[in-house]
Protein backbone atom coordinates (compact mmCIF):
# COMPACT_ATOMS: atom_id res chain seq x y z
CA UNK A 1 0.00 0.00 0.00
CA UNK A 2 2.61 2.67 0.99
CA UNK A 3 4.22 1.73 -2.89
CA UNK A 4 1.17 2.44 -4.27
CA UNK A 5 0.63 5.76 -2.56
CA UNK A 6 4.28 6.51 -3.66
CA UNK A 7 3.54 5.98 -6.96
CA UNK A 8 0.30 7.61 -7.16
CA UNK A 9 2.40 11.17 -5.70
CA UNK A 10 5.09 10.60 -8.68
CA UNK A 11 3.08 10.20 -11.59
CA UNK A 12 0.95 13.21 -10.08
CA UNK A 13 3.94 15.35 -10.27
CA UNK A 14 4.99 13.80 -13.51
CA UNK A 15 1.90 15.29 -14.89
CA UNK A 16 1.90 18.52 -13.01
CA UNK A 17 5.36 19.47 -14.46
CA UNK A 18 4.32 18.19 -17.50
CA UNK A 19 1.70 21.28 -17.84
CA UNK A 20 -1.59 18.68 -18.07
CA UNK A 21 -2.30 19.54 -14.86
CA UNK A 22 -3.36 23.11 -13.67
CA UNK A 23 -3.08 24.37 -10.05
CA UNK A 24 -6.37 27.02 -9.75
CA UNK A 25 -4.91 30.13 -7.88
CA UNK A 26 -7.32 33.49 -7.20
CA UNK A 27 -6.90 36.39 -5.24
CA UNK A 28 -6.57 35.83 -1.40
CA UNK A 29 -8.45 38.17 1.15
CA UNK A 30 -7.30 39.21 4.18
CA UNK A 31 -9.11 40.77 7.16
CA UNK A 32 -6.71 43.54 8.90
CA UNK A 33 -7.12 44.86 12.08
CA UNK A 34 -8.42 48.40 11.61
CA UNK A 35 -6.71 49.16 8.20
CA UNK A 36 -9.37 46.97 6.20
CA UNK A 37 -9.51 44.43 3.65
CA UNK A 38 -6.18 43.80 1.87
CA UNK A 39 -6.26 42.02 -1.17
CA UNK A 40 -3.64 39.50 -2.85
CA UNK A 41 -3.25 39.01 -6.33
CA UNK A 42 -1.66 35.85 -7.27
CA UNK A 43 -1.99 36.92 -11.09
CA UNK A 44 -0.65 40.09 -10.20
CA UNK A 45 2.32 38.93 -8.49
CA UNK A 46 3.16 36.26 -11.24
CA UNK A 47 2.77 38.07 -14.35
CA UNK A 48 5.73 38.28 -16.63
CA UNK A 49 7.94 41.03 -14.73
CA UNK A 50 10.46 43.50 -16.24
CA UNK A 51 14.35 43.66 -16.02
CA UNK A 52 14.42 45.81 -13.51
CA UNK A 53 11.63 43.47 -11.76
CA UNK A 54 12.27 40.04 -12.42
CA UNK A 55 9.68 37.51 -12.45
CA UNK A 56 7.97 36.38 -9.54
CA UNK A 57 7.85 32.37 -8.78
CA UNK A 58 5.50 30.47 -6.52
CA UNK A 59 8.49 29.06 -4.60
CA UNK A 60 9.33 33.22 -3.80
CA UNK A 61 7.13 33.02 -1.09
CA UNK A 62 5.53 29.70 -0.99
CA UNK A 63 9.17 28.25 0.53
CA UNK A 64 6.99 26.52 3.81
CA UNK A 65 3.37 25.32 3.05
CA UNK A 66 3.07 24.64 6.72
CA UNK A 67 3.53 28.50 7.21
CA UNK A 68 0.89 29.45 4.96
CA UNK A 69 -1.93 30.30 8.14
CA UNK A 70 0.87 32.13 10.38
CA UNK A 71 -0.45 35.64 10.96
CA UNK A 72 2.05 38.42 10.20
CA UNK A 73 1.99 41.70 11.74
CA UNK A 74 3.15 45.21 10.22
CA UNK A 75 6.46 45.25 12.58
CA UNK A 76 7.15 41.41 11.02
CA UNK A 77 7.32 42.61 7.69
CA UNK A 78 9.32 45.33 8.43
CA UNK A 79 11.81 43.04 9.73
CA UNK A 80 11.80 41.33 6.02
CA UNK A 81 8.87 38.56 6.90
CA UNK A 82 5.78 37.63 4.91
CA UNK A 83 5.41 40.44 2.67
CA UNK A 84 8.42 42.02 3.57
CA UNK A 85 10.66 39.79 1.86
CA UNK A 86 10.37 40.99 -1.23
CA UNK A 87 8.68 44.48 -0.26
CA UNK A 88 11.52 46.29 0.94
CA UNK A 89 11.88 49.48 -0.88
CA UNK A 90 14.63 48.02 -3.46
CA UNK A 91 12.92 44.48 -5.18
CA UNK A 92 9.33 46.05 -4.56
CA UNK A 93 7.73 48.85 -3.57
CA UNK A 94 8.38 49.16 0.33
CA UNK A 95 6.17 48.30 3.04
CA UNK A 96 5.75 51.96 4.10
CA UNK A 97 3.52 52.62 1.50
CA UNK A 98 1.17 51.48 2.90
CA UNK A 99 -1.62 52.59 -0.02
CA UNK A 100 0.62 50.20 -1.92
CA UNK A 101 -1.99 47.58 -0.22
CA UNK A 102 -4.28 49.15 2.24
CA UNK A 103 -7.31 51.52 0.57
CA UNK A 104 -7.96 54.60 1.81
CA UNK A 105 -11.55 56.71 1.78
CA UNK A 106 -12.78 59.77 2.80
CA UNK A 107 -13.82 59.28 6.47
CA UNK A 108 -17.09 61.22 7.78
CA UNK A 109 -17.46 62.72 11.35
CA UNK A 110 -20.95 63.16 12.74
CA UNK A 111 -21.06 66.53 14.68
CA UNK A 112 -24.30 67.55 15.54
CA UNK A 113 -23.86 71.21 15.86
CA UNK A 114 -22.57 71.81 12.20
CA UNK A 115 -23.59 68.76 10.12
CA UNK A 116 -20.78 65.93 8.83
CA UNK A 117 -16.95 66.64 8.00
CA UNK A 118 -14.83 64.79 5.63
CA UNK A 119 -11.75 63.71 6.12
CA UNK A 120 -10.21 63.29 2.81
CA UNK A 121 -7.22 60.58 2.52
CA UNK A 122 -6.50 61.49 -1.23
CA UNK A 123 -5.42 65.05 0.09
CA UNK A 124 -3.56 64.83 2.80
CA UNK A 125 -1.61 61.60 1.47
CA UNK A 126 -0.41 64.06 -1.17
CA UNK A 127 1.48 65.72 1.00
CA UNK A 128 2.31 63.22 3.62
CA UNK A 129 2.34 59.85 4.49
CA UNK A 130 0.41 57.41 6.36
CA UNK A 131 2.74 57.26 9.69
CA UNK A 132 2.17 61.06 9.82
CA UNK A 133 -1.35 60.51 11.73
CA UNK A 134 -0.92 56.42 12.18
CA UNK A 135 -0.68 55.76 14.95
CA UNK A 136 1.01 58.24 16.56
CA UNK A 137 -2.35 60.25 16.39
CA UNK A 138 -5.02 57.99 15.33
CA UNK A 139 -5.13 54.25 15.47
CA UNK A 140 -6.28 52.27 12.44
CA UNK A 141 -10.10 52.04 12.43
CA UNK A 142 -12.46 53.58 14.85
CA UNK A 143 -11.54 56.47 17.23
CA UNK A 144 -13.14 58.26 20.19
CA UNK A 145 -14.35 61.46 18.95
CA UNK A 146 -11.88 64.42 19.69
CA UNK A 147 -13.73 67.50 21.33
CA UNK A 148 -12.22 70.97 19.46
CA UNK A 149 -10.86 72.15 22.65
CA UNK A 150 -8.32 69.12 23.00
CA UNK A 151 -7.28 70.03 19.00
CA UNK A 152 -6.25 73.54 19.90
CA UNK A 153 -3.92 71.72 22.62
CA UNK A 154 -2.15 69.71 20.09
CA UNK A 155 -4.48 66.55 19.56
CA UNK A 156 -5.68 64.72 17.09
CA UNK A 157 -5.84 66.74 13.63
CA UNK A 158 -4.73 69.93 16.00
CA UNK A 159 -1.04 68.77 15.87
CA UNK A 160 -0.39 69.72 12.21
CA UNK A 161 -3.21 72.18 11.94
CA UNK A 162 -2.03 74.95 14.70
CA UNK A 163 -1.62 77.88 11.70
CA UNK A 164 2.16 76.24 11.08
CA UNK A 165 2.39 73.09 9.41
CA UNK A 166 -1.19 73.48 8.29
CA UNK A 167 -3.96 76.09 8.47
CA UNK A 168 -5.18 76.99 11.77
CA UNK A 169 -8.17 74.94 13.98
CA UNK A 170 -9.17 78.85 14.16
CA UNK A 171 -10.51 78.55 10.22
CA UNK A 172 -13.57 76.53 10.79
CA UNK A 173 -14.46 76.86 7.08
CA UNK A 174 -11.62 74.70 6.15
CA UNK A 175 -13.38 71.61 7.40
CA UNK A 176 -17.05 72.13 8.84
CA UNK A 177 -19.30 73.14 5.53
CA UNK A 178 -21.02 76.43 5.93
CA UNK A 179 -24.11 76.87 4.20
CA UNK A 180 -23.37 80.02 2.36
CA UNK A 181 -26.64 81.51 3.34
CA UNK A 182 -29.32 81.00 6.48
CA UNK A 183 -33.00 82.10 5.38
CA UNK A 184 -34.68 83.50 8.71
CA UNK A 185 -38.87 82.79 8.40
CA UNK A 186 -40.11 86.41 9.72
CA UNK A 187 -43.95 86.12 9.44
CA UNK A 188 -44.25 89.94 9.76
CA UNK A 189 -41.39 90.98 6.77
CA UNK A 190 -40.74 87.80 4.74
CA UNK A 191 -37.85 85.60 4.77
CA UNK A 192 -34.42 87.27 5.72
CA UNK A 193 -31.33 86.18 4.44
CA UNK A 194 -27.99 85.50 6.08
CA UNK A 195 -25.06 85.55 4.15
CA UNK A 196 -22.15 83.33 5.46
CA UNK A 197 -20.03 83.98 2.74
CA UNK A 198 -20.15 87.60 3.27
CA UNK A 199 -19.95 87.67 6.78
CA UNK A 200 -16.43 85.38 7.29
CA UNK A 201 -14.31 88.02 4.54
CA UNK A 202 -14.58 89.93 7.07
CA UNK A 203 -14.82 88.07 10.61
CA UNK A 204 -13.79 84.91 11.92
CA UNK A 205 -16.15 82.40 13.05
CA UNK A 206 -15.35 82.73 16.69
CA UNK A 207 -16.33 86.35 16.26
CA UNK A 208 -20.14 85.22 16.66
CA UNK A 209 -20.12 81.22 17.51
CA UNK A 210 -20.79 80.82 19.98
CA UNK A 211 -20.60 83.88 21.77
CA UNK A 212 -23.71 85.31 20.40
CA UNK A 213 -25.31 82.43 18.34
CA UNK A 214 -24.57 78.48 19.53
CA UNK A 215 -23.55 76.15 16.68
CA UNK A 216 -27.00 74.44 15.26
CA UNK A 217 -30.22 76.13 15.82
CA UNK A 218 -30.97 78.57 18.07
CA UNK A 219 -33.80 80.69 19.49
CA UNK A 220 -35.53 83.54 17.47
CA UNK A 221 -33.92 86.74 18.69
CA UNK A 222 -36.16 90.16 18.91
CA UNK A 223 -35.76 93.28 17.19
CA UNK A 224 -35.78 94.93 20.54
CA UNK A 225 -33.08 92.59 21.94
CA UNK A 226 -30.64 93.35 19.05
CA UNK A 227 -31.06 96.94 19.67
CA UNK A 228 -29.71 96.25 22.74
CA UNK A 229 -26.71 94.60 21.51
CA UNK A 230 -27.82 91.01 21.41
CA UNK A 231 -27.73 88.88 17.99
CA UNK A 232 -26.65 90.72 15.15
CA UNK A 233 -27.23 94.02 17.44
CA UNK A 234 -23.38 93.18 19.06
CA UNK A 235 -22.07 94.47 15.64
CA UNK A 236 -24.72 96.53 14.14
CA UNK A 237 -24.54 99.25 16.00
CA UNK A 238 -24.06 101.80 12.93
CA UNK A 239 -20.40 101.87 14.52
CA UNK A 240 -18.63 98.34 13.71
CA UNK A 241 -21.38 97.88 11.00
CA UNK A 242 -24.39 99.79 9.72
CA UNK A 243 -27.29 99.75 12.67
CA UNK A 244 -30.38 97.48 13.13
CA UNK A 245 -32.59 100.07 12.61
CA UNK A 246 -31.86 100.27 8.48
CA UNK A 247 -34.26 97.62 8.39
CA UNK A 248 -34.55 97.34 4.32
CA UNK A 249 -30.71 95.62 4.59
CA UNK A 250 -32.04 93.27 5.44
CA UNK A 251 -35.01 92.80 5.70
CA UNK A 252 -36.95 92.63 1.83
CA UNK A 253 -38.84 95.00 0.92
CA UNK A 254 -41.40 95.72 -2.07
CA UNK A 255 -43.80 97.85 -3.94
CA UNK A 256 -47.13 97.53 -2.26
CA UNK A 257 -50.31 98.16 -4.27
CA UNK A 258 -53.96 98.90 -3.04
CA UNK A 259 -56.65 97.96 -4.33
CA UNK A 260 -59.07 100.64 -3.80
CA UNK A 261 -62.38 100.45 -5.85
CA UNK A 262 -64.02 103.48 -7.95
CA UNK A 263 -61.15 105.68 -7.96
CA UNK A 264 -58.23 103.70 -8.31
CA UNK A 265 -55.76 101.56 -7.18
CA UNK A 266 -52.64 103.08 -5.05
CA UNK A 267 -49.09 102.15 -5.71
CA UNK A 268 -47.02 102.78 -2.92
CA UNK A 269 -43.02 102.85 -3.29
CA UNK A 270 -41.02 101.72 -0.44
CA UNK A 271 -38.23 102.78 -2.52
CA UNK A 272 -39.24 105.90 -2.67
CA UNK A 273 -40.10 106.57 0.89
CA UNK A 274 -36.44 105.37 2.35
CA UNK A 275 -34.92 107.96 0.36
CA UNK A 276 -36.44 110.25 2.76
CA UNK A 277 -37.48 108.18 6.02
CA UNK A 278 -36.97 105.37 7.96
CA UNK A 279 -38.39 102.37 8.45
CA UNK A 280 -38.84 102.93 12.32
CA UNK A 281 -40.99 106.18 11.63
CA UNK A 282 -43.84 104.29 10.18
CA UNK A 283 -43.78 100.90 11.46
CA UNK A 284 -45.03 99.80 13.50
CA UNK A 285 -46.19 103.23 14.73
CA UNK A 286 -48.63 104.23 11.65
CA UNK A 287 -48.60 100.19 9.88
CA UNK A 288 -48.23 96.95 11.23
CA UNK A 289 -45.24 95.03 9.83
CA UNK A 290 -47.59 92.34 8.57
CA UNK A 291 -50.14 91.91 6.04
CA UNK A 292 -53.28 91.50 5.94
CA UNK A 293 -54.32 94.94 8.01
CA UNK A 294 -57.67 96.39 8.41
CA UNK A 295 -58.35 99.20 5.31
CA UNK A 296 -57.90 103.07 6.82
CA UNK A 297 -60.28 105.26 5.23
CA UNK A 298 -59.95 108.20 3.35
CA UNK A 299 -61.88 110.05 6.13
CA UNK A 300 -59.33 108.35 9.00
CA UNK A 301 -56.69 109.61 6.78
CA UNK A 302 -57.92 112.99 6.97
CA UNK A 303 -57.82 112.59 11.28
CA UNK A 304 -54.41 111.63 10.67
CA UNK A 305 -54.12 107.95 10.78
CA UNK A 306 -52.53 105.88 8.43
CA UNK A 307 -51.10 107.77 5.30
CA UNK A 308 -52.89 111.00 6.82
CA UNK A 309 -49.88 110.78 9.90
CA UNK A 310 -47.42 112.85 7.40
CA UNK A 311 -49.56 113.25 4.40
CA UNK A 312 -51.01 116.31 6.29
CA UNK A 313 -49.37 119.14 4.14
CA UNK A 314 -46.81 120.26 5.92
CA UNK A 315 -44.60 117.01 6.35
CA UNK A 316 -46.01 116.27 2.97
CA UNK A 317 -49.10 116.52 0.60
CA UNK A 318 -52.29 116.69 1.89
CA UNK A 319 -54.36 113.66 0.98
CA UNK A 320 -57.54 115.86 0.49
CA UNK A 321 -55.67 117.27 -2.25
CA UNK A 322 -53.66 116.29 -5.16
CA UNK A 323 -55.64 112.63 -5.32
CA UNK A 324 -53.79 111.14 -8.70
CA UNK A 325 -50.60 111.75 -7.04
CA UNK A 326 -51.82 108.59 -5.09
CA UNK A 327 -54.54 106.96 -6.86
CA UNK A 328 -54.13 105.63 -10.50
CA UNK A 329 -56.69 107.03 -13.05
CA UNK A 330 -58.34 105.08 -15.78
Amino acid sequence: MGFSKAFIVMVALAVGSSGAYALEIKDVTYNTDGGGKVVFSHQQHLKKKTAKSPNVSCKSCHENPRQSKVKYTMADMEKGKSCGKCHNGQRAFSVAKCTGCHKVKNVTFKVKETGPVVFSHAKHLQSMQCSACHNALYKTGPNKSVSMAEMEKGKSCGACHNGGKAFALAKCDGCHPAPKQVVFKVKETGPTVFSHAKHVEMYSCSACHTKLYPLGSGKAVTMAAMEKGKSCGACHNAKEAFAVAQCEKCHPVQEVKFRVSRVGDVKFSHAAHLGMYKCGECHTRTFPTKSGGKPVSMAEMKKAKSCGACHDGKSAFSVTGNCDSCHVRG
